[in-house]
């Protein structure tokens, strides 16, 4: 909900896309912010948090938390914005694919414990399943 009514959007009376809160409810002693991305069509937006664990680049906090904006209109399933940055949508993707992958190819959805050389075979088994063809190794398939 909005404090401000009159800035409140959609059905469900959301804040805006592009809110950022890294005041009053963040952590104290550490770097983080909330960041609400996208307009919620129905019902309620959902804000992400965001901690930034080590900075190489020593962005300053605006610069940082636009990147995160930015990075959240370019999925490639979406012509909106979503709630979380794409790369991490496309790394969630790609390790569910890499799962059923080794499921179908190794026939198993567990971890049950075998003898040493059925563990040799699975992990044999396991690098063929996940190795991407290098017919599509460059594009994102995964999509």
């Amino acid at each position: 909900m909005c404090k401000d009514e009159s800035m409140a959007v959609g059905k469900g009376r959301n804040i805006p896309a592009g809110t950022v809160i890294d005041r009053r409810v963040t952590s104290a002693d550490g770097y983080d912010f909330y960041l609400c991305s996208h307009t919620g069509i129905q019902g309620t937006s959902r804000p992400a948090k965001y901690n930034v664990l080590y900075d190489d680049n020593n962005l300053n906090s605006d610069t940082m938390q636009a990147i995160a904006y930015y990075l959240c209109h370019v999925y490639g399933r979406c012509m909106r914005s979503v709630s979380i940055p794409a790369p991490v949508y496309f790394a969630h993707l790609a390790c569910y694919r890499s799962r059923d992958h080794t499921y179908f190819l190794t026939g198993r959805s567990d971890n049950s414990s075998g003898s040493r050389q059925q563990n040799e075979q699975g992990r044999v088994r396991f690098t063929r399943a996940v190795t991407v063809h290098e017919n599509i190794r460059s594009s994102m398939y995964f999509i």
